[in-house]
């Protein structure tokens, strides 16, 4: 951490992600807020969809005027593909530019591939330190997950494109920050082997465990919320947040909660917490005839999301495993973790295999109905479950002050 007498760095933060989006509020935002407060200038350059500007706006407003945090926003554009981005990108090379010419700075920060093409080539136009927060492989990602199929010659041209220019971040950046180990062995080992391993530094998707912790007040909200979604105080609740598009397994989901319903629970309840379309999961209960009176979908803010969760007594990540996924770290495991609710995740995504080597009965090997069985069997063969274990891991690795206090590091060395 900074000493107070350490010349802060003027910081330009950029993202393709929103500050208005979900992720923005969660994940970008808290770490910037706590950099500010240890002296850091920060301007941010970041892409909005209209929609979230418009309804956000006013809050993100408030938030960085008290912390001193300059925003300069353009606006996403969304088709049609690859031109957008393109579109997009202009716009931000212009503006980043812009503003390195009116008031310098010393670092530019950012957050995944298609930022860190503007960080690149600032560095060599301005000599500005280049700090890429690589966040995943992005170009896998995206054909890991079908959004760039590589029999189209388009996007196999544009996936190469990628390939090649993520070696060139790796090579040109002042420092790398990989949410996962798995990730930086990945990058030392098959992408960039002239990496000093110590030019990377391990951040994963942290959380405020001062806000998704458990409170004595806890006990009324957990009844209001059981009320308003119909639950009855004796059903057990496996709730699953966040997103339900293509990374994430709904049917095996499914299939795991429909084997609590039916061997262990049957007035068991499962508790989708997401802003993406319902359907999603309506169509995938139809297909696996799990009937939708047992469960239930609903949107939350962050303000209100540790006490809707405090009904749970258990929870479900399955994530598609890929190549891609080595370097992914899951933000809804430090906010779950946070508040002592057990997680059941499966392996062969990101560090999951470090993060439960304490808890191993929790990580799901198999997507069987067998595998699904045992880990029932044991969970409630073994009740109470010791939920400080979970909070331990939380404040072992998700801590938001320590990745506040690693990136204060990070920013102090550059």
């Amino acid at each position: 951490m900074p000493q107070n007498n350490v010349k802060r760095s003027d910081v330009l933060y950029i993202s393709y992600d929103g500050l208005t989006d979900p992720l923005g509020q969660s994940q970008i935002l808290p770490y910037l807020i706590g950099l500010s407060r240890n002296g850091y200038r920060i301007t941010v350059l970041s892409a909005e969809k209209a929609d979230r500007f418009q309804e956000n706006k006013s809050l993100i407003d408030s938030i960085i005027r008290e912390h001193a945090i300059y925003w300069r926003p353009i606006f996403y554009t969304k088709r049609p593909p690859i031109i957008a981005t393109l579109y997009d990108l202009r716009k931000m090379f212009k503006v980043a530019h812009a503003l390195q010419k009116h008031s310098p700075f010393d670092i530019v920060h950012c957050r995944s591939y298609i930022s860190a093409m503007v960080g690149m080539s600032m560095k060599k136009q301005f000599g500005v330190r280049f700090l890429f927060d690589m966040r995943g492989f992005w170009a896998d990602e995206r054909v890991d997950g079908g959004v760039w199929r590589l029999s189209n010659p388009i996007f196999n041209a544009v996936y190469t494109y990628f390939k090649k220019r993520e070696k060139q971040f790796f090579e040109n950046a002042d420092h790398v920050v990989s949410l996962t180990e798995s990730g930086k062995n990945t990058i030392l080992k098959e992408i960039t082997p002239t990496l000093n391993s110590s030019q990377i530094t391990i951040i994963p998707c942290c959380a405020d465990l001062d806000h998704f912790i458990v409170r004595d007040d806890y006990a009324e909200s957990k009844t209001d919320w059981l009320k308003k979604l119909t639950i009855s105080s004796d059903s057990f609740v496996l709730t699953y947040l966040g997103s339900v598009g293509t990374w994430y397994l709904v049917e095996e989901m499914l299939q795991f909660f429909n084997v609590l319903k039916t061997k262990f629970k049957p007035n068991a309840v499962f508790l989708f917490i997401t802003k993406d379309n319902p359907k999603t999961i309506l169509d995938a209960c139809a297909n696996l005839d799990i009937e939708s009176s047992s469960i239930r979908i609903i949107q939350s803010g962050r303000d209100e999301l540790p006490t809707l969760l405090s009904i749970s007594n258990a929870s479900v990540s399955f994530i598609k495993p890929s190549f891609s996924k080595r370097a992914s770290s899951p933000t809804k495991l430090a906010e779950l973790f946070g508040l002592g609710i057990p997680v059941f995740s499966n392996s062969g995504v990101g560090d999951i295999d470090e993060y439960y080597k304490s808890i191993l009965p929790f990580k799901v090997n198999s997507f069987s109905e067998a595998s699904f069985f045992g880990l029932w069997d044991y969970y409630f063969k073994n009740l109470p479950i010791d939920t400080q274990q979970f909070v331990k891991i939380a404040h072992q690795y998700f801590s938001l002050e320590k990745g506040v206090a690693k990136y204060a590091t990070i920013y102090e060395n550059l």
